[in-house]
């Protein structure tokens, strides 16, 4: 089962090619990381402190469009 996407104002969003654009965004970044993870893997980094790494980069991403008032 797909996951369900939510707007900001908690709105499902059910537009079949946003959400087949978000779907390929994802496997695009998943595979981007899984080869940085094995990567740094065989360079001898701790797996743990990558997983740790790579959540804090997706913590610090911004909105670039914010709310209007």
């Amino acid at each position: 089962m797909d996951k369900v996407w939510y707007s900001s104002d908690g709105r499902i969003i059910s537009c079949t090619e946003k959400i087949k654009v978000m779907q390929q965004n994802l496997e695009e970044l998943r595979q981007l990381a899984k080869d940085a993870f094995e990567d740094g893997v065989l360079m001898g980094i701790d797996p743990d402190q990558l997983r740790e790494c790579f959540a804090s980069l997706m913590k610090k991403l911004d909105n670039p469009y914010p709310k209007k008032k």
